[in-house]
């Protein structure tokens, strides 16, 4: 189309989404690592794989807008429900709603595929806040990981639309 000023599509990802190298997981916190997918930087979206190797809480947060999640491998819940995350269950969370992810005792290891959008905050007990996570903030660990494991920083640049 000449003289047209029409752009392109952002290409297609498509990827083995469980990586057979472990450099790919990005440390989140201890035994917390997280496989970026896509991270979108026009709308704040990003989608990622979350693997926890060892039981107990990992955070307290809330989102400012819908959450959804596919359990992939073991499982997980939210202290404030009563309801478990297993295998091949999909969640759907909504905005506003504070929570706190555990994994229970028996699991050794869990995977679950997230989409979110907005951001993470991270709460106290007293509901303040102690932290967040975005799609910029997760593009920032990603490139500080894969240029300190040997995959070089521009790594992240294959997720990022």
């Amino acid at each position: 189309m000449t003289g047209s000023t029409h752009q392109l599509a952002s290409p297609e990802i498509a990827i083995n989404a469980i990586p057979t190298d472990d450099r790919i997981w990005v440390p989140q916190a201890p035994n917390v690592f997280f496989r970026p997918l896509f991270l979108n930087t026009l709308t704040g979206q990003w989608c990622n794989l979350l693997k926890v190797t060892k039981s107990g809480v990992l955070s307290r947060h809330v989102h400012p807008a819908p959450v959804f999640g596919f359990v992939l491998k073991g499982s997980w819940r939210y202290l404030e429900h009563d309801w478990v995350a297993e295998k091949d269950s999909f969640v759907f969370e909504p905005p506003g709603e504070i929570h706190t992810l555990t994994v229970p005792d028996d699991c050794d290891e869990m995977i679950t595929l997230f989409n979110i959008s907005g951001c993470m905050v991270y709460l106290d007990e007293d509901n303040k806040q102690v932290g967040y996570e975005d799609v910029f903030t997760k593009i920032d660990m990603c490139r500080a990981h894969y240029e300190e494991n040997g995959l070089g920083g521009d790594y992240v640049d294959q997720f990022i639309r």
